[in-house]
């Protein structure tokens, strides 16, 4: 089962969406909120982690099998390297581990500059999209303005809306935290770029693992 799927209730998808409605009938910018599973697959850390764990098995049998033959070692680690790979695959907890921060990082800014160019939130009329991105295995929010924002809004007003969503998730209540940072963002928005009469939804309300909702 995807998490993303059913991080939030239909309820919340509902009120997540509700409060995007919201925020655009004040203002000619889009806000639109993702939520994937994870920003990468990190295939090394599948690679790297189910090897260290293979060899270290194997030493032990190796090391417990004394005296039996020299091809204990090579034998237990072929069997059973796929078998750990498999394990840090479907344990998120013990991949995440072999993963620094600083990969997170960049994998997370990746995937919001890819989401943010793939559901042509670029090229919204006068550069007004915001993205909210939540990417549930690095346990990290990144929030992507376009330029005509960033033009007139400070950087740091960023670094705020990811620590109202982020504090939210960690403390339970994720979808009331998003939503308050959806009206954050359409206070921003109603000042900078009021709505015009001829305005209409240019994007997606809200992406759960790539798909519209």
């Amino acid at each position: 089962m995807k998490r993303a799927e059913k991080f939030f209730t239909e309820e919340e998808q509902t009120r997540i969406k509700a409060a995007v409605q919201a925020c655009e009938a004040r203002t000619s910018g889009e806000v639109v909120p993702v939520i994937v599973d994870a920003a990468y697959d990190y295939p090394k850390a599948e690679i790297i982690g189910g090897g260290s764990f293979a060899v270290g098995l194997a030493l032990f049998a190796n090391w417990f099998y004394v005296g039996a033959s020299h091809w204990v070692f090579p034998v237990v680690l072929l069997a059973l390297y796929y078998p750990c790979v498999l394990l840090i695959r479907f344990l998120p907890a013990l991949k995440r581990i072999l993963i620094s921060p600083i990969e997170f990082d960049a994998e997370v800014r990746e995937k919001a500059l890819v989401t943010f160019v793939e559901h042509g939130i670029y090229r919204t009329r006068g550069g007004s999209g915001i993205l909210i991105l939540i990417s549930l295995f690095e346990h990290r929010v990144f929030v992507l303005a376009d330029a005509g924002i960033n033009e007139r809004v400070p950087l740091h007003t960023w670094e705020e809306i990811v620590a109202t969503v982020t504090k939210g998730i960690v403390e339970g209540h994720a979808c009331d935290a998003l939503c308050q940072a959806i009206g954050r963002c359409g206070d921003l928005l109603a000042h900078e770029f009021p709505r015009q009469d001829d305005d209409h939804n240019e994007l997606p309300d809200l992406i759960i693992g790539g798909r519209l909702r």
